[in-house]
C-alpha cells in the first residue's frame, strides 16, 4: 500500500467513524447514506475548502502543512497518537519510496543489559514488527512457555507477538480480554505502519495475518491506531492461574523495545509472579506444547 492510499484510507475511515451529532452539526432529519461526515461537512469543520479536503483523501494533493494537519486532526478529533500517525502518513507521500532492504533487527548492547538486570521481571526484547529478539526465563515462561526458549535465537524461529495473539490458541487463552489485547496489537502495528511505510516484511506480516483471521482483517481496515506504552491486562497463565500485570514498553528511541510486565506489591498478582519464578527454578515449568494455531 503506497504512502498516498493509507493517507487515503485513513481520513476515509476516520470520517466515517464520526456522526454529525458527534460534532454539533445539525441534518434536519435528512436521510443520509451512510452514518459518518460527508467530506464537505469535514472540510467545513477544519477550515479548509472541500475541494482541497478531496483532493488529500484521494491523494492528489502532496503539500499538506502542518497547520492544516492539525486543523484535520481537530475536526477528526484525534489523539495525540493519532495525530502524529496522521502526521507520518502525510510526510510518507512526500516522500521519495526506497528500494533498499531494512536491516535485520538485532538485539542491542542497551537492551541486552536492561535484560540481564531484569531476572525477576518478566521481559522480552521485541522489534518493531513484534518479532521476539530475546527474552529472559520468566518472560518466557509467563507470555509463551509453550514454546521454546531458544526460538529467538535464529530469525527464522523467532516467535511474533502479533502472530501469536491472533493464531495461536494459547496465547487468546492466556488474555481474560482478549479483544482488547487484540486492538492493541493492530493499533501498534498501524503506528508502525505509518512511521515505516517501506518495511516489506511488515506489510507482508499484515498480509499474513489478514489472509488466516478475519478479526485482524476487520481491525486492520478500522484503521484505529493505539500507542502501547502502557497497559494493564488481566492474564489467565495454565500454571499459576490468573493475574493482573502492567504491561510497559521501555523505548530509548530507534530500534529494538523492552517489554517489561510488573504487579502490584503484595497482591495476588505478584504472589502467582513469584510462584512462577519459583516453577521456573525447580524445573516444573510444562515441557513446549506443539504450536496450535487457532
Amino acid at each position: 500500500m503506497t504512502g498516498k492510499t493509507q493517507l487515503g484510507a485513513f481520513l476515509q475511515a476516520r470520517r466515517s467513524q464520526l456522526r454529525p451529532e458527534d460534532v454539533g452539526m445539525p441534518t434536519y432529519g435528512e436521510r443520509r447514506r451512510v452514518p459518518g461526515l460527508r467530506r464537505e461537512e469535514l472540510a467545513l469543520l477544519a477550515g479548509v475548502s472541500a475541494s482541497y479536503y478531496t483532493r488529500l483523501e484521494q491523494g492528489q494533493s502532496l503539500s499538506a502543512s502542518a497547520e492544516v494537519l492539525d486543523a484535520i486532526a481537530d475536526a477528526l478529533r484525534l489523539d495525540e497518537s493519532e495525530r502524529r500517525h496522521l502526521h507520518d502518513l502525510a510526510r510518507a507521500v512526500r516522500r521519495r519510496p526506497r528500494d533498499r532492504r531494512p536491516a535485520a533487527e538485532r538485539v542491542t548492547e542497551a537492551a541486552g543489559q536492561l535484560l540481564d538486570v531484569l531476572a525477576d521481571v518478566p521481559a522480552i526484547v521485541v522489534g518493531r514488527r513484534t518479532d521476539v529478539l530475546a527474552w529472559n526465563r520468566l518472560g518466557h515462561a509467563l507470555f509463551a512457555g509453550h514454546l521454546d526458549f531458544d526460538a529467538p535465537k535464529t530469525a527464522a524461529g523467532r516467535p511474533n507477538m502479533a502472530r501469536l495473539v491472533f493464531l495461536d490458541s494459547h496465547t487468546r487463552e492466556l488474555y481474560a480480554d482478549w479483544p482488547g489485547k487484540a486492538r492493541a496489537v493492530v493499533g501498534n502495528l498501524r503506528l508502525v505502519a505509518g512511521q515505516h511505510p517501506d518495511d516489506a516484511a511488515l506489510y507482508a506480516l499484515v498480509g499474513e495475518l489478514s489472509a488466516k483471521s478475519t478479526e485482524f482483517a476487520a481491525a486492520w481496515a478500522d484503521h484505529r491506531v493505539k500507542a502501547c506504552a502502557v497497559a494493564a491486562y488481566e492474564m489467565r497463565h495454565p500454571l499459576v492461574g490468573a493475574l493482573t500485570v502492567l504491561q510497559q514498553t521501555l523505548s530509548s528511541g530507534p530500534g529494538p523495545a523492552v517489554v517489561v510486565a510488573t504487579t502490584e506489591p503484595g497482591s495476588p498478582s505478584r504472589e502467582a509472579l513469584t510462584l512462577l519464578g519459583q516453577a521456573i527454578d525447580h524445573g516444573t515449568v510444562p515441557v513446549p506444547l506443539e504450536y496450535r494455531p487457532v
